[in-house]
């Protein structure tokens, strides 16, 4: 399992739509920084619920998490989370932990934005510098 800390930019996609499509101000989007925790051994995009609710991010229901210790729960989901790593941007669903101070980043994250950790430099990297590559089989 590999853990590194890194920032990473939080918006709301909806208002980040409606800024494109010219209905709201660049100022009215919600955004954030946010302190992070990649670990490739999580799977998804775990959020604090302070800074979902501050950006108003859209609520689809429950989700149910198991915690490493065995602990099972139900915790919030939401959708239009816009993540910015390492200048990478892409739209995500996460799961929403009351008590987390920082965004933890999963896997699935990490593949879709096509970055790569290096655990003996504690380095977060791009495959490709210029573009993401995907894989096809």
């Amino acid at each position: 399992m590999d853990r590194i800390l890194n920032e990473l930019g939080l918006a709301n996609n909806r208002d980040g739509q409606l800024w494109k499509s010219g209905m709201i101000p660049a100022e009215k989007v919600r955004q954030t920084r946010l302190q992070a925790v990649i670990d490739t051994g999580n799977a998804q995009l775990v959020l604090p619920t302070a800074v979902a609710q501050a950006l108003g991010l859209p609520s689809v229901g429950e989700a149910d998490v198991r915690y490493a210790d065995g602990r099972k729960a139900k915790r919030d989901f939401v959708e239009q989370v816009e993540l910015e790593l390492l200048g990478r941007t892409s739209t995500f669903r996460a799961s929403l932990e009351p008590d987390r101070q920082k965004a933890l980043v999963g896997a699935i994250v990490m593949e879709d934005l096509d970055l790569l950790i290096d655990c003996k430099k504690q380095i977060i990297f791009p495959r490709d510098p210029n573009h993401i590559v995907t894989e096809i089989e």
